[in-house]
């Protein structure tokens, strides 16, 4: 029997964890997209600690990499449990950053960072523990990327790899947002500390998603009449290009910190 990471087309997997992976992560969108309309019609501050612009941001953003991480690490060398393992654990964690953030964002009060009440300081910290999860879950897969050389058509292994390594700028970046967020939050500044995270946005919004972006190039190229050679030279432009802008991201970061 094949290993079911060789297998090229994106909605091939058979396994229950997946199919859950996907079905979640098609229904976080959904909820970004509602709460979207939310916003057209209820109107108020796109930007701040309180808009509607978290729970649709967040929740685009985590439907699309859960669904993104499900089927990039389809062409990983780990086993089957493990991997249906940590993409259940993924999903489980997206549902409850999205719904925290979102149950917040209902309630008209901050999420992150907002230890004003017990009820909101257990928010805050669950999403912060969920967090640190993610980064758990994702490092596990970006170490596995490289321990073993991914499989797929031709441009995959070095997209995965490319996609990984830019992920953990993302997590790195998110992680430094929450630090200190925290420590000005605990120092009494609170409100520096709801706008303390804003230089790094960029940079953390723009690695977040290379390993769906970067993957998905190197599907499409495979349904090409392109040589290898062609195929592999162009995924090295759009890494180059997609670090480009990573590096760009954390210039703005460090100048405007």
């Amino acid at each position: 029997m094949p290993n079911q990471s060789s297998r090229p087309e994106i909605l091939r997997s058979t396994r229950p964890s997946e199919r859950l992976c996907y079905a979640t992560g098609a229904v976080l969108t959904l909820s970004g997209l509602v709460h979207l309309l939310v916003f057209a019609v209820d109107g108020g501050p796109w930007d701040g600690p309180v808009s509607w612009r978290k729970p649709v941001t967040f929740g685009v953003s985590f439907g699309l990499t859960l669904i993104a991480l499900t089927w990039v690490t389809s062409y990983l060398r780990i086993g089957g449990r493990t991997r249906s393992v940590l993409l259940v654990v993924f999903a489980a964690d997206c549902v409850l950053e999205v719904g925290g953030i979102t149950l917040q964002a209902w309630r008209r009060v901050p999420s992150h960072l907002n230890m004003e009440s017990g009820f909101d300081t257990a928010v805050s910290m669950s999403l912060a523990v969920g967090g640190g999860i993610l980064v758990v879950v994702l490092s596990v897969f970006a170490v596995a990327s490289f321990r073993r050389r991914p499989s797929g058509p031709t441009g995959m292994p070095l997209a995965l790899r490319a996609g990984f390594a830019i992920l953990i700028v993302a997590l790195a970046s998110g992680a430094a947002m929450i630090a200190r967020g925290v420590i000005l939050t605990k120092t009494g500044h609170q409100e520096a500390a709801y706008h303390s995270t804003a230089p790094l946005k960029p940079l953390h919004g723009v690695s977040l998603h290379a390993v769906l972006v970067l993957p998905a190039l190197a599907w499409l190229m495979s349904r090409t009449a392109w040589s290898g050679g062609t195929r592999i030279s162009v995924m090295r432009a759009a890494v180059a290009c997609y670090a480009a802008a990573v590096v760009a991201a954390g210039i703005w970061a460090a100048i405007t910190y």
